[in-house]
């Protein structure tokens, strides 16, 4: 019998992804959000604010740790459940972030796990840090027909007749 965590998230697991914020991310999210505050857009209001200057949106900033569920841990299939979020430092323009999880806890009978989430700008400073909840998406097994007509289900290794379905894996 196969392990059920093979392949599963592990507590202390860690994956990070970086990217250089620019202008064009605020005007990309703009379109897709309709976000037009003037701290992303204004010098002279944003200058005349305790940020002090132009600020990426939040939903930019925190961009990247969703490249990083999606593509490194959980990985592929990961969505968000959850996400308990505290903005703590702006982002501009021009700075580089690191989005970084870490894994504190996995079912290993639920593909769900829960995550320790930072993004961090280039001088260090944490803008954003908090937990997040992810679900992954594992694509469901297939019948495949063996060479006397059986038919062999992947998810629970049963034989069929050929034309007598598997049925569904049954779930709790």
């Amino acid at each position: 019998m196969p392990d059920p965590t093979d392949g599963a998230p592990r507590v202390g697991q860690r994956a990070s992804r970086s990217r250089e914020i620019t202008r064009r991310d605020i005007e990309l999210f703009t379109a897709i959000s309709g976000d037009r505050n003037p701290l992303h857009y204004d010098e002279a209001f944003a200058a005349a604010t305790r940020f002090g200057g132009i600020v990426v949106q939040g939903g930019v900033t925190t961009a990247v740790l969703n490249a990083v569920v999606a593509e490194d841990l959980p990985g592929p299939g990961s969505v968000f459940l959850q996400l308990d979020l505290r903005f703590l430092a702006p982002v501009r323009p021009g700075d580089v972030i690191t989005g970084s999880v870490e894994v504190t806890s996995a079912r290993i009978d639920k593909p769900i796990t829960e995550l320790a989430v930072r993004v961090t700008r280039d001088d260090t400073v944490v803008a954003v840090e908090g937990t997040a909840v992810c679900w992954t998406a594992r694509p469901q097994p297939t019948a495949a027909p063996a060479r006397d007509g059986t038919t062999i289900s992947s998810a629970t290794q049963r034989a069929t007749p050929a034309g007598h379905g598997a049925g569904s894996p049954s779930t709790t």
